[in-house]
């Protein structure tokens, strides 16, 4: 296949809001070392598509407020290829007018749509998984995506439930994609065999995606379509701005992918991981012998372990008796959280702009 037609939708306008308080409103965690690497999130997602796909050919889905920092971040990029929502519409509307803005580019494109705060080392295998998507994706009507084969009965996730009769291709037709389970639901899913996580990685033609908005959202799509000769001019801007607030908030999973027929997922042949929470990255980071993982700066540990701990650089911290907490110096905040609670953290922003302003969330 011709590279030049190959493209990709990288996902960069989410807020990250549990982890607070690196990640905020104005500065959220795709652009930020999560994992003190020496690259951002972003930075990383884009180097992993660029292995195959033309950097002219990546456009980057954020907030308006971003796309400085995208710019920034991505000198490989120039302005048209961040594409900017001026209100937030969920996935869909999103990934409308991504492909719309690609189709006028190159009618024969298939693309890769990826979210920016993955990680995932083995980037070998993840190329070879992406190309082996735009192979079956090239093929009448097929949607694509990738699953992660699951070792745990996770809550935090949504599921793909496959049918068990592999194509030659290696892919497995999609049976239905399942909501987030409670525990005894997920393992029952696991006991089955036949689900993989949905970690929202999507591969189709241009033409196809097109034709299952067409067919699935037709408000939406004559919604955008109307602007079609606007897109990829210095008009467009114009035309967003006043059509895009109109879009129906609504995810590509209800939009398109729990109504299509032609859905086939591969099992991931990479390692991966959700960087969703201080949880998920201190599973992924090297630990001391106390079970401690730090992203920058040091610490002195005193009956201390199994702690997330997150320093400015060169920073020491001394912690003595903490066990299973997540603790984050930033500026202006410090954060000492148990971890069993990180899921509240999201929540305590609203108690923490109540408190002390909106500046420092």
């Amino acid at each position: 296949m011709n590279n030049r037609n190959f493209y990709a939708v990288l996902m960069a306008g989410g807020v990250g809001s549990r982890f607070w308080p690196i990640s905020t409103t104005d500065y959220p965690k795709q652009f930020h070392d999560m994992l003190g690497t020496g690259d951002t999130l972003i930075q990383k997602t884009f180097a992993r598509l660029n292995r195959f796909v033309p950097a002219e050919n990546i456009l980057i889905l954020t907030n308006e407020r971003y796309k400085d920092l995208c710019l920034e971040q991505l000198p490989e990029i120039n302005a048209s290829q961040v594409v900017l929502e001026p209100v937030m519409r969920n996935t869909a509307p999103c990934i409308l007018y991504a492909a719309l803005k690609i189709q006028k580019m190159n009618e024969n494109a298939v693309m890769v749509v990826a979210p920016c705060d993955h990680w995932i080392e083995d980037e070998v295998a993840f190329e070879k998984d992406i190309l082996r998507s735009f192979q079956q994706a090239s093929k009448e009507g097929a949607i694509c995506t990738l699953g992660i084969r699951p070792t745990f009965p996770n809550t935090g996730f949504g599921y793909i439930e496959y049918i068990q009769d592999e194509l030659e291709s290696g892919f497995y037709p999609v049976q239905r994609f399942r909501e987030k389970p409670d525990y005894d639901t997920a393992k029952s899913f696991l006991e089955q065999g036949n689900f993989l996580w949905n970690a929202g990685i999507f591969i189709w033609s241009v033409k196809t995606i097109l034709e299952a908005f067409s067919q699935f959202q037709p408000g939406l799509y004559e919604l955008f379509i109307q602007g079609l000769e606007r897109y990829n001019t210095v008009d467009e801007e114009a035309f967003i701005t006043d059509n895009y607030h109109k879009a129906e908030d609504i995810s590509i999973d209800y939009a398109i992918l729990e109504r299509a027929k032609a859905i086939y997922v591969i099992p991931a042949t990479f390692d991966w991981n959700d960087l969703g929470t201080w949880g998920s990255l201190y599973d992924k980071l090297d630990k001391d012998v106390h079970n401690n993982a730090v992203v920058n700066g040091r610490i002195l540990a005193e009956e201390a372990t199994g702690n997330m701990v997150r320093l400015s650089k060169n920073k020491i911290a001394v912690i003595d008796g903490l066990k299973d907490y997540i603790i984050v110096d930033k500026e202006n905040v410090l954060m000492i959280y148990p971890k069993a609670k990180e899921q509240d953290i999201k929540k305590i922003l609203t108690k923490v702009k109540a408190s002390f302003g909106k500046k420092y969330i």
